[in-house]
């Protein structure tokens, strides 16, 4: 029990005379343990302003935070058949999805929304980790292909927030199937001359690192991000060695030339500015 929970709260109740407090008032650090008040928290884009590490992030906090005043306009994607293999686990795949819709108000792991970023028309596609664990079924597939005709329809540069377990379960091979759709969707925008950028944020694994989030033109991470195929325990099984530290690490893929660059999230929307008006340069002079 911390300071906050034995002699603040009570206090708050006492001064305010309420018999509860909202728990949400205040959130944890996961990291340094130090606690934060909610609204300093949504203002620092949820980034502990004592110790610099980056929180979960939903799809909708990603297209706020990325778009010019937070104002962009999102798409109707493809409706996909719904738990096409009748599959059951644990419970039925169609109870899970119907759970996780009425979680996230989302209708599956991918949005897709077009605007502008630092004055310049862009297309993002951010999945969200949030809806169970960001896996990519035949919903994210047909999502990105969508998001990728929008971008050449529109001659702008794609932007996607990748996070995610990877190829979803539940789906079997028609979510290995979309890896393969994945990469003929970022083929299409890269024929049309416009920018594919990626930004991978934690975790982005499994078939969704396997695919379409190493293609891009430019690879950005957030701090600390987990990027990877398999898990490390998996990978020190199989080589019998012990890994370095900070192995599948945003900043030790950055050292080892695999990705370009690790931003921090307050300063995301200016850098995909930057490289936007960058890559996009010789299209507006040939115009």
């Amino acid at each position: 029990m911390s300071w906050l929970t034995e002699f603040v709260r009570p206090k708050i109740r006492t001064l305010l005379g309420r018999t509860e407090v909202p728990d949400n008032l205040w959130h944890q650090c996961p990291s340094c343990k130090q606690m934060i008040f909610h609204r300093e928290l949504e203002a620092g884009l949820k980034v502990c302003p004592h110790c610099g590490h980056h929180m979960p992030a939903t799809a909708a906090d990603r297209l706020a935070w990325t778009f010019d005043a937070g104002s962009y306009t999102r798409i109707d994607l493809p409706k996909a058949v719904a738990d096409p293999l009748k599959f059951r686990d644990q419970k039925r795949y169609a109870d899970r999805l119907r759970e996780a819709r009425e979680k996230t108000k989302q209708d599956d792991a991918l949005l897709v929304a077009h605007g502008e970023i630092g004055g310049h028309k862009a297309v993002v596609a951010a999945m969200g980790f949030e809806f169970m664990g960001g896996s990519m079924g035949a919903a994210v597939g047909d999502g990105l292909v969508a998001a990728a005709r929008l971008a050449v329809l529109q001659a702008a540069p794609l932007v996607v927030y990748t996070s995610s377990g990877g190829a979803r379960m539940q789906e079997g091979v028609i979510s290995l199937m979309q890896m393969p759709r994945s990469i003929i969707a970022t083929q299409m925008v890269k024929e049309a001359g416009m920018p594919f950028i990626v930004v991978l944020t934690d975790p982005t694994t499994g078939g969704v690192t396997a695919s379409f989030a190493m293609l891009g033109d430019i690879h950005i991470a957030e701090p600390n991000a987990m990027i990877g195929f398999a898990g490390a325990r998996v990978i020190e099984q199989t080589v019998r060695e012990k890994l370095p530290n900070g192995f599948q690490r945003a900043e030790y893929l950055h050292q080892h030339g695999i990705i370009d660059m690790v931003v921090r999230r307050g300063e995301l929307a200016g850098t995909l500015a930057r490289l936007i008006g960058l890559l996009t340069t010789n299209q507006k002079q040939a115009a």
